[in-house]
């Protein structure tokens, strides 16, 4: 029994301290400032088409199937504010993570393993730079700098697609539609919805850095890290929005 954990155990304590050493050279010198705008032009305007097409038809699908439960109640006119609370608070920051998880922690773990396995890494060391410094922490940076604004976009989006469904399908008027939207929002849900992909950022990164940096086995092991790193990232995503949902959910119940 304990064998079976040892291996879980070893894991979750490599990758906290990997995380540890990755926020603290947040604060130390050099911070490598060419890496980091890189990094953000890579996660963040890479992932721009996949996210605006993944907030635009999720805010359709989202007015179409709530379009239908609110005509049992007369209340089409509420669609606006059905598809800007979901979009907000959890599709938003979810689907948004899904998709950079998705795209960029696989190209995250697959980048270096295949430095780790080519012994870039180690010739790095040998040189004198700390890996962390230069490969984690501009990743985490960019990763937490760029995540939130592509929620912001996806939400905007999403809305927009469920406003031309309410407008076209709906016979809903353009007022009707973004008065109800925009007056449903309280700070609670914008503060919600921006912290979500805050956290969220971080997982992404660190779970691509830390299945990377640990890659053994040549090509094999890439492609082992790589799909590791998917899977683990999109689950804490889940367990996580769980967490945190659930903490804003108390707050306004108290």
């Amino acid at each position: 029994m304990f064998d079976l954990l040892k291996q879980p155990v070893l894991a979750v304590q490599e990758f906290l301290l990997l995380a540890g050493r990755a926020f603290r050279n947040i604060f130390r010198h050099p911070h490598y400032g060419d890496d980091i705008a890189l990094q953000m032009d890579t996660i963040g305007v890479g992932s721009l088409p996949i996210v605006v097409l993944t907030g635009f038809f999720s805010g359709a699908v989202m007015a179409l199937q709530m379009s239908r439960a609110l005509a049992m109640y007369g209340q089409v006119g509420r669609t606006g504010t059905v598809v800007s609370i979901t979009l907000v608070r959890e599709l938003g920051p979810v689907l948004t993570a899904l998709m950079v998880a998705g795209r960029n922690s696989s190209g995250i773990a697959s980048e270096l393993g295949s430095m780790k396995v080519t012994e870039q890494i180690d010739a790095m060391r040998a040189l004198g730079t700390d890996p962390v410094q230069k490969l984690v922490t501009p990743r985490l940076l960019a990763t937490a700098a760029m995540l939130p604004v592509l929620t912001v976009i996806a939400d905007f989006v999403g809305m927009v697609g469920g406003w031309l469904i309410a407008a076209a399908f709906l016979d809903l008027t353009s007022l009707q539609y973004w008065s109800t939207a925009w007056r449903a929002l309280e700070w609670n849900d914008v503060s919600q919805g921006l912290l979500k992909p805050l956290v969220f950022a971080v997982v992404v990164s660190l779970i691509g850095c830390f299945y990377g940096l640990r890659t053994t086995g040549g090509t094999q092991g890439v492609g082992r890290s790589t799909t590791q790193a998917v899977v683990a990232s999109t689950v804490l995503i889940f367990i996580l929005d769980l967490l945190i949902t659930k903490i804003f959910v108390s707050q306004a119940g108290g």
